[in-house]
C-alpha cells in the first residue's frame, strides 16, 4: 500500500502561482511513476502531468504545458506540481496518483493509489 497526501491548494488570483505537494508513505516511492490529475465540478478527472520513477520522462497535458512543472524528490518521498500563470479554468480538485508505467502515464487506470485531493480555486 501507498498512502498519498496532497497539500498546497488554496484560493488565488488569476496570474498567481501555487506549488502543490504530494507526500507518499508506505512502499518504496521510487518504484512508482507519479501523476497529477484534476477534476472540476461536473467533469471527468483529467490528466495534468506525470513523471517516471527516475524523473527522466515527464509528460504534460497540452492545457498546462509551459505553465506547470512536475518534479519529484525520491529522498523525500514527495512529488510536486509548480503551477504558474494560473487561470480560472485551472480551478479544480487536484489529485496525485502513484503506480503504473511511464508509457501509460496519461491514463487514470495506470495508477494504483490516489490521494484525497486538494482544492485549487483561481478567481478572475
Amino acid at each position: 500500500q501507498v498512502q498519498l497526501v496532497e497539500s498546497g491548494g488554496r484560493l488565488v488570483q488569476a496570474g498567481d502561482s501555487l506549488r502543490l505537494s504530494c507526500a507518499a508513505s508506505g512502499r518504496t516511492f521510487s518504484n512508482y511513476a507519479m501523476g497529477w490529475f484534476r477534476q472540476a465540478p461536473g467533469k471527468k478527472r483529467d490528466f495534468v502531468a506525470g513523471i517516471s520513477r527516475s524523473g527522466i520522462t515527464i509528460v504534460y497535458a497540452d492545457s498546462v504545458k509551459g505553465r506547470f512543472t512536475i518534479s519529484r524528490d525520491n529522498a523525500k518521498n514527495t512529488v510536486y506540481l509548480q503551477m504558474d500563470s494560473l487561470q480560472p479554468e485551472d480551478t479544480a480538485v487536484y489529485y496525485c496518483a502513484a503506480g503504473g508505467v511511464a508509457s501509460r502515464i496519461r491514463f487514470t487506470d495506470n495508477y494504483d493509489y490516489w490521494g484525497q485531493g486538494t482544492q485549487v480555486t483561481v478567481s478572475s
